[in-house]
């Protein structure tokens, strides 16, 4: 499952994209970037301030959730 996962983030590389991230405590954060490296564990998002990694199980489990 987590190889689908990886596959459909990849496939995505260089567009932009909106993101929700459900953080501790309920903290809900959005923000838009692009998914600039695919790595075998770990992606990388760029955004207009910073550059944030997350793994493809964030996206497996619902912490993080891409809005194409």
């Amino acid at each position: 499952m987590i190889e689908k996962v990886k596959q459909k983030v990849c496939t995505l590389k260089g567009k932009r994209i909106r993101f929700r991230y459900n953080g501790s405590r309920n903290q809900i954060e959005e923000f838009e970037g692009v998914i600039v490296y695919c790595y075998n564990y770990v992606f990388v998002i760029a955004t207009d301030k910073v550059n944030r990694s997350f793994s493809y199980s964030d996206v497996f489990i619902g912490v993080l959730e891409l809005n194409v």
